[in-house]
């Protein structure tokens, strides 16, 4: 008996020894670069045609879902993030540009928004590409909320539905506070900076007047942007565009009565009506899903890590921190 449990035992140890070694070897920095050279060769920006057609006269397909942000390359095979791949989004949209057998553009919003900057981005191409002449829609999903909404206000049109929830038109930063939470326990920081302004925002102090005074003034000019893009894509003024925009989100149904949206409809909707204003017989190409979104099998990486890895409940709170630290200006609404 004792045998028994001691192979068991040892058995055990080594299949752990194996899963660590495994892991320690996804991480490893030649796997990683490996797997990221293959998925960019693998296909440089995949389009798949959903409808046949005349192939001189076509409408590209542009999925915006999720939060809208650029991932970092430190995250790239196995820690990239599902959904929303920034940097095809754009490589797409500048071949667009250039391609003249593409007439039309429709995107396939569901987004609850994202960075101040990827979504600015996002709208640079989107106007470059209407100033070459190609045709915008826009088709609202679940949700197309404040970056969500930046993207789609260039299009020619906007649809959505009495279920979608968009607007929240506005600009937020936030960090975690835990200054009162240290003293508590008696734990003190010491920090080292070059300027009264280096350590703004800090999770260790109190927010003195003068910060939180120049931090709203980020915000504001933000915002002033958020509002002329809205202006310039809906053909209002400002004033009317600030009457509706302190942060609030809208339903479909009340998205159209304020001017934000043009019609009701799904996407096929919004794709039928394209196609009669730039032709019936049209085809239709879809920005494919990135490959270094998959992990081995065509098992997404961070579920696979995280299946095999769980975190403890202090890495948790610790990687939710470090996350929400500093002053990343987000169109969000969460």
């Amino acid at each position: 008996m004792k045998r028994t449990v001691a192979l068991i035992s040892a058995i055990a140890l080594i299949l752990i020894g194996i899963s660590m070694s495994v892991y320690n070897t996804f991480r490893a920095a030649e796997w990683e670069n490996f797997f990221n050279e293959f998925a960019q060769n693998s296909a440089e920006i995949p389009e798949t045609v959903v409808e046949t057609g005349d192939e001189n006269n076509r409408i590209a397909v542009i999925n915006i879902e999720g939060v809208i942000q650029d991932v970092p390359e430190s995250q790239g095979f196995l820690g990239s993030q599902a959904g929303y791949n920034h940097q095809m989004t754009i490589e797409a949209l500048k071949n667009i540009i250039e391609d003249d057998t593409t007439k039309a553009i429709i995107l396939n919003v569901n987004s609850p928004g994202g960075g101040v900057y990827e979504s600015a981005e996002i709208h640079k191409y989107l106007v470059e590409a209407k100033e070459k002449g190609k045709k915008i829609y826009s088709s609202m999903g679940n949700m197309a909320a404040s970056g969500g909404y930046y993207v789609s206000a260039p299009a020619d049109k906007i649809f959505a539905t009495n279920e979608t929830i968009t607007g929240s038109i506005g600009v937020i930063m936030q960090s975690v506070n835990y200054h009162e939470l240290a003293e508590k326990y008696g734990v003190k920081f010491e920090t080292y900076k070059s300027g009264e302004m280096k350590d703004m925002l800090s999770p260790t102090k109190e927010t003195p007047e003068s910060e939180k005074e120049y931090v709203q003034s980020i915000v504001d000019s933000m915002f002033d942007d958020f509002v002329q893009v809205v202006a310039d894509g809906r053909g209002m003024s400002e004033s009317e565009v600030r009457k509706i925009a302190d942060g609030r989100i809208y339903l479909g149904s009340e998205a159209m009565k304020n001017g934000l949206v043009d019609e009701e409809g799904y996407f096929d909707d919004a794709l039928n009506a394209l196609k009669e204003e730039v032709g019936k017989n049209s085809q239709v190409y879809e920005i494919g899903a990135d490959p270094s979104s998959l992990g081995f099998f065509g098992l997404k990486s961070p579920d696979l890590l995280q299946n095999l890895f769980k975190q403890n409940d202090v890495q948790t709170i610790e990687a939710l921190m470090q996350k929400r630290q500093g002053i990343q200006p987000m169109y969000l609404y969460e």
